[in-house]
Parts: structure tokens; C-alpha cells; sequence
């Protein structure tokens, strides 16, 4: 089957995120949206309908990993296609359907079509042409699948996407593990896993999902449902809370709960995150802690950019976008965005919205520069034996002349 993955025109409502990738390649459970995607379809090849800025991040980081053909902004052929929304969140097998069919919300977006339609394209999904839009007339198939709203809907869903993963995952424990299991049988372990003394793993409530090459520091408890990316690493006497994922190579530390971590972000240290979406190459310094429930008990309100939404949760966090950096003791209010590229070295607490590419001190808050964001970002990826590539800075770039247009 023909499966085009489309970005849309709604790649904003999950800022500041999509301003340095394409949306699906967001993460939950133990993968992205765009592998849990192709999971579910089966697809025997791919198209994806992006941002012409982002096809270089899909060459340099996405084609690698198919194993199926893929083209970017290729029109469609003679040959039925399912076009699928980027944000779509998979939990089990997708049924192909019998006829041409569509799924839309009540807005008349478009999830997802099972057409033939010769020509369509990726300008049409971005413009909302007259022919996309037509497409929301087909017979109506039943949802097969979550379409978030924004990233909140991702940390609320996070244990549901583990849960699902987890059936895919085979992997024992190794009989020499030092830890102490509670529920075994749900503890899935690859070849590699550094676990240290005196670790409890506790999958009571959800399973554990540890891939190659993590590492576990002694006395610290694992709660399920929990994923721990290959590389990653968990200091000694952390608290790792039920619905997280710590994606490959981050250095997570302290207390975190219902928390996704994309990859490459430190948290090494002692503070409290809970129902937070990190992006990558993130550093939050030591004590660095994030507020996720109002003192009234209400709902919290998610800063997206410049807008402010209800997110409709009770618990909520905060945003922080790819090469942030928070300094010691800083403190986040529940649902708060930190933008791309920011620098938060302040005393008191964080603004509800901290704007990409700037720098916030006691004193004064300036714009942070993209030869300075780059310069920073070669330097973090040093620390991690990488050199910072051209697709890197491509998108740097982009992102931060989107964020000056976008005010995010």
C-alpha cells in the first residue's frame, strides 16, 4: 500500500517542536509517530508532504532508518494511496479499507483518505485547495487511530503509547540483572542494559521497556510504564515515575514522571519534571524544576508560542524546545513554553512563555543569536562525540527566522 504522511497546515499547534522537525517525527511511547505509523500501515512505500525546509532532516535522519522506497513532495499517481496526517497516533494494526473513504474532525479536518487521486500534492494539503478540501465529502470511515492537538495530548496519552509498544518487545531480563523486579514478566530488557546495585524496576503498574545500551545507576526506582532509549542514561538515586520516555542518549537525573524526553537532552541532576514534553539537545541545570498542577486545583492553560489555549488537563508541565538551556534552580510554571534556542539564567520564576532565540537574565532579556544558537549547539554536540552537520544548521536557520514570523 501507498502511504503519503502529510504535515499540514496545522504543524504550528505543536510549537516549538515542528520548528526543527517535521511532526511526526515527534516521540511517544518507545518511538516516534512516524515509526508506530508505518507499523501500523505496512507500507510498501512512502511519500512524504512537508515543509520543503524539513526535507532535509527527513534525508538525513528519517530515510536511513526505511526499508521501504520514500520520495518528498511527490504528486500522487494512478495508484489508490492512504494519506495519513503526520500527528496521527497509532495504538494497534490499521485495517485498510475496502472503498475511497475519508476521516475528518469536526472542523473538517482531514486524519485521513483512502483516494485516487492523480496529481494531488503536498501544496494542496498546505494551501487547503479547493480539491484537498473536496476530499473531506468522501463516505466517512470510523478513527483508527488518537489525533492530538497539540504536545499535552501526547504526555496524557504517553502510558497508553508504552503499554502498546510493549507487545512488540520480547526481551527477558538478563538472569544476572542486580535489581530487584516487581512483576518480572513485564520488564523487557536488549542486550547491553547497565543496570547498578540495589535498583528496583518496578512494573506493577505498566511495563518497562529498557533498550540497548541504557544505563541505570545504583538505588534508583523505575516505575512502569516507562522506556529508556538506547544510550540513555539514569543517574544514581533517581525517581523514574509511571508514562516516561527518555529517549536514546539523554542523561536523566532526580525525580521525573509522565514526561517525554526526545533525545540528547540532559537532566542530570536533582529537580522535579513531571508531565513535560523536552526536545532535543536540551540542557536543564541542576534543581531546575517544573510546576504541573495549579495551586487552585483548575485546569491548565498551554502556552503554544504566543497563543495561549486550555489544554483541558489537571496536570501539565512544560514545553522546552530543541538546544534550551535553563540555569541552576530555575523554576517553570505549569504549562509553560521555553522556545527553540532559549537561555533562561534568571532568579526568579520562569514567564508563562519564553520566546525561541532569546536570552533571559535578571537584567535584561536579548535576542540570541543564530551564529551564537550554533555555536552553543557545536559545543553540546561535542560533548556527545557528534560534530554539529550542514542539515543541522540548515534547519537552525529556519527555525529561527520561523520563530521571528511566527512570534514563538
Amino acid at each position: 500500500m501507498h502511504v503519503v504522511i502529510f504535515e499540514g497546515s496545522h504543524w504550528t499547534d505543536f510549537l516549538p517542536f515542528t520548528l526543527t522537525r517535521p511532526v511526526f517525527a515527534l516521540r511517544s511511547g518507545s518511538g516516534t509517530l512516524l515509526e508506530k505509523q508505518i507499523r501500523a500501515t505496512n507500507p510498501t512505500r512512502i511519500s512524504f508532504w512537508i515543509r520543503p525546509e524539513m526535507a532535509g532532516f527527513v534525508q538525513q535522519y528519517i530515510a536511513p532508518t526505511l526499508n521501504v522506497p520514500y520520495a518528498i513532495n511527490t504528486p500522487l499517481d494512478s495508484e489508490p494511496a492512504m494519506i495519513l496526517a503526520g500527528r496521527t497516533l497509532h495504538f494497534s494494526n490499521f485495517e485498510r479499507p475496502a472503498t475511497t473513504c475519508a476521516v475528518t474532525e469536526e472542523d473538517r479536518l482531514i486524519r485521513l483518505a483512502y483516494v485516487e487521486a492523480a496529481g494531488l500534492t503536498h501544496v494542496d494539503v498546505m494551501s487547503q485547495s479547493d480539491r484537498w478540501l473536496k476530499l473531506g465529502d468522501l463516505p466517512q470511515a470510523m478513527p483508527q487511530a488518537r489525533f492530538p492537538r497539540h504536545w499535552a495530548d501526547l504526555i496524557a496519552w504517553n502510558e497508553e503509547s508504552i503499554l502498546a509498544d510493549s507487545i512488540h518487545w520480547r526481551q527477558p531480563p538478563p538472569e544476572a540483572l542486580r535489581a530487584y523486579l516487581i512483576n518480572e514478566s513485564d520488564i523487557h530488557a536488549e542486550p547491553g542494559v547497565n543496570v547498578g546495585v540495589n535498583v528496583v524496576l518496578d512494573a506493577s503498574k505498566g511495563p518497562i521497556l529498557l533498550a540497548a545500551g541504557c544505563a541505570i545507576g545504583s538505588n534508583s526506582v523505575i516505575e512502569g510504564p516507562c522506556y529508556i532509549g538506547p544510550g540513555a542514561r539514569v543517574s544514581p538515586l533517581s525517581l523514574i515515575r509511571p508514562g516516561t520516555t527518555i529517549g536514546p542518549l539523554c542523561r536523566v537525573g532526580g525525580e521525573v514522571g509522565n514526561s517525554i524526553f526526545q533525545s540528547y537532552s540532559n537532566k542530570s541532576h536533582d529537580g522535579f519534571v513531571g508531565d513535560s514534553y523536552i526536545g532535543e539537545w536540551v540542557n536543564m541545570g541542576a534543581g531546575t524544576t517544573t510546576s504541573n498542577l495549579k495551586s487552585t486545583y483548575g485546569l491548565v492553560k498551554l502556552q503554544i508560542g504566543s497563543k495561549e489555549v486550555q489544554s483541558d488537563r489537571v496536570l501539565l508541565g512544560a514545553g522546552i524546545g530543541d538546544h534550551a538551556k535553563t540555569a541552576t534552580n530555575t523554576q517553570l510554571p505549569a504549562g509553560a513554553y521555553i522556545g527553540t534556542g532559549s537561555l533562561l539564567a534568571i532568579s526568579n520564576r520562569a514567564p508563562h512563555y519564553v520566546p525561541s532565540f532569546s536570552f533571559w537574565t535578571d537584567d535584561a532579556k536579548q535576542e540570541m543569536s543564530f551564529d551564537k544558537c550554533v555555536d552553543v549547539a557545536g559545543r553540546m554536540h561535542s560533548r556527545r562525540s557528534r560534530a554539529i552537520q550542514d542539515c543541522d544548521r540548515q534547519i537552525l536557520r529556519y527555525a529561527c527566522e520561523t520563530a521571528k514570523k511566527l512570534s514563538c
